[in-house]
């Protein structure tokens, strides 16, 4: 195996962003997030630059780049800078390009997102085939004990998702973008061997994972390992969603539950696989990502913790 570059950034400079899970994606008036006043915003960045954060990841859950008008692109853009915060990557959630009824709908949403993102300056444009909440979910105190929508184990779909992502991946490429695709439970990226080899039939070079195998170990079900999921993984990873969970399990498989905690307390060993994905030639932007609780201040703890895995700057 070839050594890796050396990283291009150190601790104090690789990029770090927060999510939006702290913020209410509609507030008590009804006013989407998306909608709000500058007011509103200016709110939200304050938040997150008072923690520290200099980088945020857009989620369309909350706001949609791609359906904001170039006066209140310029709004985001310029109340973020006035705290000092850079938002560096969109992640399109719950919008399969395969999705029953809604495919091709979703399909035109991306290539506008990925347009609004490149307007933007972002620097990743992340997605998956993960798919809306299903009523068992809406209904559950986590929504991850409960069955969501499952990608059929059919060949004709699943190269329809090839094809899909790799014209997304073809777009992003020419105005400059990485896209990473999270993985995610019962969809075609929901194994390691799977979201792999979906990589490698996208055959594209900026097209890579987002290794959220957060998302696999909080079920409550058999998993895979963690440690072979990421030496899987972790050479294609371009993006990483990181957050832990702790986990018990019965000897035998048949009960098993979790709930979130921080990066350093959870299941899977973070010290370990950062230093494994940077000897791999990791080089993409980092999102702290946290459910329940105080999801920023979590996420503020887990970056501290971060920088503390990465290389120092030279001659520190």
């Amino acid at each position: 195996m070839t050594a890796a570059s050396p990283p291009p950034y150190d601790r104090d400079t690789w990029p770090i962003a927060v999510c939006m899970h702290g913020f209410r994606p509609v507030a008590a008036d009804g006013t989407r997030l998306h909608d709000a006043a500058p007011e509103v915003w200016d709110d939200v960045f304050a938040q997150v630059a008072a923690l520290g954060f200099t980088a945020i990841e857009l989620a369309d859950s909350h706001i949609r780049p791609a359906d904001l008008d170039a006066s209140r692109r310029a709004d985001l853009l310029a109340i973020a800078a006035a705290h000092g915060v850079t938002p560096i990557s969109v992640h399109v959630q719950r919008q399969s390009v395969i999705q029953p009824g809604r495919g091709e709908e979703n399909l035109a949403y991306a290539h506008r997102t990925i347009d609004a993102s490149a307007e933007l300056g972002l620097q990743v444009f992340s997605t998956g085939l993960h798919q809306p909440f299903s009523d068992a979910q809406r209904k559950a105190l986590w929504f991850w004990t409960a069955q969501g929508p499952v990608d059929p184990d059919d060949a004709e779909t699943r190269a329809l998702a090839v094809r899909r992502l790799r014209e997304l991946g073809e777009h992003a490429a020419s105005v400059g973008l990485p896209m990473a695709l999270e993985m995610y439970e019962d969809t075609y990226l929901g194994t390691a061997d799977s979201a792999v080899r979906l990589i490698e039939e996208i055959g594209l070079d900026n097209v890579g994972l987002n290794p959220d195998i957060g998302n696999l170990i909080r079920l409550h079900r058999p998993i895979e390992d963690w440690r072979e999921m990421h030496e899987k993984t972790l050479p294609y990873a371009n993006y990483w969603h990181v957050k832990n969970y702790m986990r018990d399990e019965a000897g035998d498989g048949s009960w098993a539950t979790s709930v979130p905690t921080s990066l350093e307390l959870g299941l899977i060993d973070y010290r370990a696989m950062v230093a494994r994905a940077l000897e791999l030639g990791f080089r993409g932007p980092f999102l702290m990502e946290q459910y329940g609780g105080d999801s920023l201040g979590v996420c503020a703890t887990n970056r501290t913790y971060l920088q503390s895995l990465l290389p120092q700057s030279a001659g520190a």
